[in-house]
């Protein structure tokens, strides 16, 4: 047999010796040379920063990026380029509570130079530490993380008790990859971390700053002194924190942080809390940048994270000792155009302080109009961000829009104690933040216009909106369980008209039925208890409890949190119908229109408190915890003087019906009383109106009151075809006409304006036209003008209106649809409709594939009968697409449905107004 072979080199005894020690003593070398550069490595940004150095960035191990690829590329990109577990935590939307956040320390590069603004794009650099607690032994890490690079990634620890960042040593790292669907970066460690523990992640990475839109980190391209500029800011809320830096971004993860902003020297940086120290950095190009650091904030969540970099200047304010600085570009500080919100904003605060007994934590607040803010106003703590619209100009000083200003601003300013001193746990509860928020704006309102009724107020801006949409069949539940929620965009709808005004309104029926000293201690209460952490509805529900249980005046038929859940927990809202015949009163699910064949949604009863009187007296409040009850008071005898209203001031969140001997008796109250029957008496206010408008329109200006509802009732009175309010629109016209430094008061310009060339010659439609294209501000400011050439009643005027449109170019009506305007008219829907088949090519070339669903609709609004759907369908098959005919046959068919609906509203209506008017 022969021997198994082998192959290799041979060495003597002595020279295996040797080789051996020269490889024992290259070992300790490594090991010593490692321990330097982790050392090294692991020096604080702040540290570095103390000194004028260069810009040295790490290289991970081996020269190995990590690169998150985008929504194009399917592969996750790691160590190993395609691999990825079948399943696991990185599946879900929420992390797994394996690590808890304690501190961050951030840096973040943004490379914007004020000499460079027409880079294609524009990227950034950071580096965070973030120290964590393991509460559960685990060997795989989820953080948070869209579009970020990662060219540096590391885990020390366990960290030494008492003594931040001194470790015992490096976790090994194996492998770093990316889960899209949940946006997490998953690191894959060679050992467990302990339980109990503390630990250090550092992260070196960079993105890309978002150059159109509001999320993460973004740009704005502006003028200022008659020269482009450029600022970036950030927009965290509510998961936008992950795409500027690695983070835990939960609302319930909070923890500490220390910022960093590395920018051009010409510019300044801003961040939560008040500078801390500035230095300065020269990059690999040589090339000098400002460091400047911030104190380190209080406990918050990664969505209050706030920076801008910007070269603004600023109007400042003092209010209890604490500094509050209006920034905005120079031009609009030089104007003035931020004094009345600096003026106002420290009011506000103290207020709100006064109103809980808790003083805003934080030294200084900074406040920053930036001239494009997709979301309009973020709370941030310490640097609250606002569009232009907190800009009061000088020609716009008017009521509504100073009282526009205190709103956003008591709403964000609100948000300081609702949202960032006490956050809700998750997302299904954001109506926590933002009713809260909404409910106070109101009374801010009420605040800095004593004049105005409190209950006004909140009709106007709050109640009539939500109910004009929540409607069982379409609306959703203030409050969505956690459970519902599979993917990061459902939290982004979250942010709409329920969370804001219908938890406005249960906030306002909470005040309503506990009386507000009762409703505001137990506020203090939940504010004081959960300041600086988080809590869910059933925490609030819980301290509102314990405020009554302290009590004996206030007595309620079940729990708080019994009573709330019914209606937090489902959608819509009840109509409670009283016959007053009988005194029993039911309540149902209400719905604007039943439609046919459509299965309703099953509804509990809810718990509903009934605020009522009778014959002019408050009775006590009582409570209609089934579907049907008697209530014996409520019950009319067949006296003229004995009649009953529910929900008087609309404290309750339902509507209310009566029986028709119930609708009798309070038409009859109404018929005695011309103060309260508004069409009965439509002339004698029209007067009292129209002499103002027409000799001393000033008087109003500082009667906010009154300005509410004229515009409505200028546009009613002239829909309803009083004679003298289209009269006075022709007067108004005309004088403007003669003298265009006249002004058309400005709250009912466009109405005038409709009416005057609805009811005027070719002369007055020219004059607006000539006018228009002949302006040079831009079109938002001017489409009161083309709305109201959208209004003659003249076919070939509406013509020639669209014809200039399709045929001159460039248009001067930019990026609005004149076919749309005209078609708004009862007039105006057929000649546009007749328009359009006649020019359907160069409509379509003008206003291009996107504008296909608004050409259907214009032409559907004419629609009501399928013999004109039919004809209509046969045109659009001689000029769409196959795919796009399916979609424009069934828009047609569903406008037709809607046409139909609005005809027989339109004849309730007449008839209604016919026999009472």
């Amino acid at each position: 047999m022969s021997p198994p072979f082998s192959s290799g080199i041979y060495v003597s005894r002595g020279v295996a010796l040797l080789l051996a020690g020269l490889t024992a003593v290259l070992l300790l070398a490594l090991v010593v040379l490692a321990a330097l550069y982790g050392s090294c490595a692991h020096v604080q940004s702040s540290e570095l920063d103390s000194h004028l150095v260069k810009d040295t960035s790490l290289s991970p191990p081996g020269g190995q990026e990590w690169t998150q690829p985008t929504p194009a590329h399917e592969s996750t990109v790691g160590t190993s380029q395609d691999w990825r577990p079948p399943s696991g935590p990185w599946d879900h939307l929420r992390l797994p509570p394996w690590l808890v956040p304690l501190h961050y320390d951030l840096e973040l590069w943004p490379r914007l130079q004020p000499d460079n603004l027409s880079t294609p794009s524009l990227t950034f650099t950071g580096r965070v530490n973030i120290t964590v607690r393991c509460t559960v032994a685990t060997s795989t890490l989820l953080l948070h993380s869209f579009f970020l690079n990662y060219k540096q990634v590391e885990v020390w620890g366990p960290l030494a008790p008492d003594t931040r960042n001194a470790t015992v040593g490096r976790v090994p790292l194996e492998n770093v990859w990316f889960a899209l669907d949940m946006q997490y970066v998953v690191l894959d460690l060679g050992q467990s971390l302990d339980p109990g523990s503390s630990y250090e992640l550092n992260f070196d990475f960079s993105g890309q700053v978002l150059q159109e839109g509001s999320e993460g980190l973004f740009l704005n391209l502006y003028t200022d002194e008659d020269q482009l500029r450029a600022l970036i800011a950030t927009q965290m809320e509510p998961t936008f924190a992950r795409h500027v830096f690695p983070c835990f971004d939960e609302p319930a993860l909070k923890a500490t942080f220390n910022i960093t902003i590395i920018h051009h020297p010409g510019y300044v940086a801003l961040s939560n809390m008040p500078q801390l120290g500035q230095s300065h950095r020269i990059d690999v190009n040589g090339s000098r940048w400002t460091v400047t650091s911030f104190h380190t904030t209080p406990r918050m969540p990664t969505y209050l994270v706030a920076l801008v970099i910007c070269d603004f200047d600023y109007v400042s304010r003092t209010e209890r000792g604490k500094e509050i600085r209006v920034w905005a570009r120079k031009d609009d500080i030089a104007d003035g155009y931020l004094d009345f919100a600096a003026n106002h904003t420290g009011p506000v605060f103290s207020f709100l302080e006064d109103l809980f007994n808790i003083s805003y934590p934080l030294p200084k607040t900074d406040i920053i109009a930036l001239p494009t803010f997709v979301n309009g106003a973020m709370e941030n703590w310490g640097l609250m961000i606002f569009d232009a619209s907190l800009l009061l100009e000088l020609d716009d000083d008017l009521p509504e829009k100073r009282a526009m200003i205190l709103s956003i601003l008591s709403h964000e300013v609100g948000h300081q104690w609702f949202g960032n001193l006490v956050t809700m746990s998750w997302w299904n509860n954001i109506w926590l933040n933002e009713g809260f928020a909404s409910y106070f704006e109101v009374g801010l309102t009420n605040y800095f216009y004593p004049k105005v009724p409190r209950n006004m107020i909140f009709f106007l801006t709050v109640l009539h909106d939500i109910l004009e949409d929540d409607h069982s069949l379409e609306s959703r539940a203030v409050s969505t369980p956690v459970e519902n929620f599979t993917e990061t965009r459902e939290i982004n709808r979250l942010f709409d008209i329920y969370t804001y005004k219908k938890g406005a309104c249960m906030a306002w029926m909470l005040a309503g039925f506990l009386s507000q000293h009762l409703f505001i201690n137990a506020l203090k209460s939940y504010l004081e208890t959960f300041s600086y952490s988080n809590a869910e509805q059933d925490d609030l529900w819980r301290h509102i409890q314990m405020a009554i249980d302290e009590q004996s005046i206030i007595h309620l038929p079940a729990t708080v949190k019994r009573i709330m859940d019914s209606w937090t927990h489902q959608s819509g809202f009840p109509v409670i119908t009283l016959n007053a015949s009988t005194g029993v009163v039911k309540q149902e699910p209400f719905y604007l229109e039943r439609v046919e064949n459509q299965t309703l949604l099953s509804h509990n009863t809810w718990i509903v408190p009934i605020f009522w009187m009778k014959n002019g007296i408050t009775q006590p409040l009582v409570w209609l915890d089934k579907s049907s009850m008697i209530f014996p008071g409520m019950k009319l005898s067949d006296s003229d003087s004995d009649w009953v209203i529910l929900n008087f001031n609309v404290t309750g969140y339902y509507r209310v019906n009566y029986d028709k001997l119930g609708w009798k008796k309070l038409n009859q109250q109404l018929e005695k009383d011309p103060k309260k029957y508004f069409l009965k008496r439509l002339n004698s206010i029209w007067t009292i109106y129209s002499a103002i408008i027409r000799e001393n329109m000033a008087s109003l200006q500082d009667n906010f009151l009154s300005l509410l509802p004229l515009k409505k009732f200028f546009e009613t009175a002239c829909w309803l075809g009083l004679e003298d309010c289209l009269q006075l629109s022709r007067e108004l016209f005309r004088k403007w006409m003669a003298h265009p430094e006249t002004a058309i008061p400005p709250q009912i310009e466009k109405v005038v304006l409709c009416n005057a060339i609805a009811l005027g010659s070719n002369k007055d439609w020219d004059f607006l036209f000539n006018l228009y294209i002949n302006k040079t501000e831009e079109q938002e400011d001017l489409f009161h003008l083309v709305h109201a050439m959208g209004c003659s009643k003249d076919p070939r005027t509406l013509n020639r209106f669209m014809e200039y449109d399709i045929t001159v170019f460039p248009s001067r009506f930019n990026e609005t649809n004149l076919i749309e305007v005209v078609a708004e008219s009862e007039v105006g829907r057929y000649v546009a409709k007749d328009f359009l088949i006649n020019n359907w090519v160069a409509v379509y070339e003008r206003y291009g594939p996107q504008s296909l669903n608004t050409l259907v609709s214009i032409l559907g609004r004419t629609v009501s009968t399928d013999q004109q759907v039919m004809e209509l369908q046969q045109f659009l098959s001689t000029v769409l697409e196959e795919h796009q005919r399916i979609v424009a046959h069934a828009k047609l068919q569903e406008m037709k449905a809607e046409n139909l609906k609005n005809k027989k509203r339109i004849a309730r209506v007449v008839e209604w107004l016919r026999k009472n008017t």
